[in-house]
């Protein structure tokens, strides 16, 4: 009966109790001026109609009522979300304000709710933040996650003043038709996730730069008395301590190097390079390296005598080095490593091959392959010195060319590394990307 009851409020019962009104009325007419047959058809076309456009209502009404039930928990779950959430028409009228928004921008929904955002909202303190989060323009400083033809359309924006690193991802709201009714704008706030990571880098970079001088003067001093005449036993623990350092300033300087990539500061020169000559001049320099592992390395005949591209040639030479030292190290004796260019039939981009006929990979190391400090068990007994940061670097550095590098492997049979890069400047990034996101 409860329910019933908050039916019989909804519009629907109204106009049924004013069927029922004309049906009584029409029926004492009925019995007034009819014989009785006829009275008794008229009624039971009544009492028949009737009976639908009850059944209907209570249908009508009992779907209103689930509507406005699922739309109460709907916002239930859009209230709670940790995400701010703000919703505005195609003349900018906020529509919904959720509660972790008004904790993100410091505005109650009460106050913005129906208020129209303009362009010269930025003027009004209390509204800055917002306008620029709307207006993406006018914020100070904005890096695209996503291309700008694509919906949802992603974007991290900082401030200074306040200190805010959002994260805004964009999508349109659409009607039945498909037509654009309006937006919405889900803000994840990131300012203690990216503080985190910069006291890190930062930590990182102060240590490594401390200990990059102190390694050095150890270095320099070993190499001094390698050439100096010592007896056997000792010339080797000059060697030994060497190796290490030198192993050790490595570290320090990938340290350095993946510091400068998080914060976006590692700094990129794109320079027309023809790719052939450049790729063959690094098999050259790996040629030693391979010979002391007893590995031949080559490269295919490329298809095209000059194949052109922009890139960073510092940059990408650590690449294509990581690259191949990792393919000559976990190779096996009288092994070989070839590495290949060609261009995608189906897009503009070159695609490099690194391959080898070495140790393979387990599909649990190819999962983490990229990540920072990862090394394979199996990388770990053939190779105990190393960092696990070198492709890690790699990858990023691929990715601020506009590329992307995917790897097959095959447990004790080899492994293929492909990368790709734009035949088309326009397709590099723009700037720098933070790269824990």
């Amino acid at each position: 009966m409860k329910n019933f009851r908050g039916y019989v409020k909804l519009p629907e019962m109204k106009i049924f109790w004013l069927f029922l009104f004309l049906a009584m009325l029409i029926l004492a007419v009925d019995v007034a001026y009819l014989n009785p047959f006829w009275t008794a058809v008229s009624a039971a076309i009544l009492i028949s109609v009737g009976a639908i456009m009850f059944a209907a209502n209570i249908r009508a009404a009992g779907t209103k009522v689930q509507l406005v039930n699922e739309k109460r928990r709907v916002d239930n779950i859009i209230s709670s979300m940790s995400d701010g959430v703000v919703v505005y028409d195609q003349e900018f009228s906020v529509k919904l304000f959720n509660r972790a928004a008004e904790g993100i921008f410091g505005i109650t929904p009460a106050e913005i709710i129906g208020q129209k955002i303009s362009p010269e909202s930025v003027k009004n303190p209390r509204l800055e933040v917002l306008a620029k989060v709307i207006f993406q323009s006018l914020a100070p400083q904005i890096i695209h996650r996503s291309n700008d033809s694509e919906y949802p359309q992603i974007v991290d924006i900082s401030f200074e003043d306040p200190h805010l690193e959002l994260r805004v991802s964009t999508d349109r709201m659409t009607d039945e038709r498909g037509n654009i009714t309006g937006f919405l704008k889900i803000i994840r706030d990131r300012t203690r996730e990216v503080d985190l990571v910069r006291a890190k880098s930062d930590f990182i970079t102060v240590a490594a730069h401390q200990l990059r001088t102190p390694l050095s003067a150890v270095n320099w001093a070993l190499q001094g008395l390698k050439g100096e005449k010592l007896e056997a036993g000792a010339l080797d623990l000059v060697s030994t301590g060497l190796a290490a350092s030198g192993n050790l300033l490595k570290i320090v300087e990938d340290l350095l190097n993946v510091a400068k990539i998080e914060e976006g500061k590692f700094g990129y020169n794109f320079q027309k390079t023809d790719l052939v000559a450049f790729l063959q001049s690094l098999i050259e320099q790996a040629s030693p390296v391979a010979k002391e592992y007893s590995v031949k390395v080559y490269m295919e005949p490329p298809q095209e005598q000059v194949m052109e591209a922009d890139i960073d040639v510092e940059r990408m030479s650590l690449v294509l080095a990581n690259l191949l030292e990792n393919a000559i190290k976990y190779n096996v004796s009288n092994g070989q490593v070839v590495l290949g260019l060609s261009r995608k039939p189906d897009a503009p981009y070159f695609e490099v091959r690194v391959s080898d006929t070495g140790m393979g990979m387990s599909q649990e190391t190819l999962n983490k392959l990229f990540t920072k400090f990862y090394r394979g068990e199996n990388a770990l007994t053939k190779e105990a010195n190393g960092s696990g940061l070198g492709l890690y670097m790699v990858k990023n550095i691929i990715r601020r060319h506009g590329g992307e590098i995917r790897v097959e492997s095959v447990l004790n049979r080899g492994t293929s590394f492909y990368f790709t890069i734009p035949t088309d400047a326009s397709l590099i990034p723009q700037r720098e990307m933070a790269v824990n996101d």
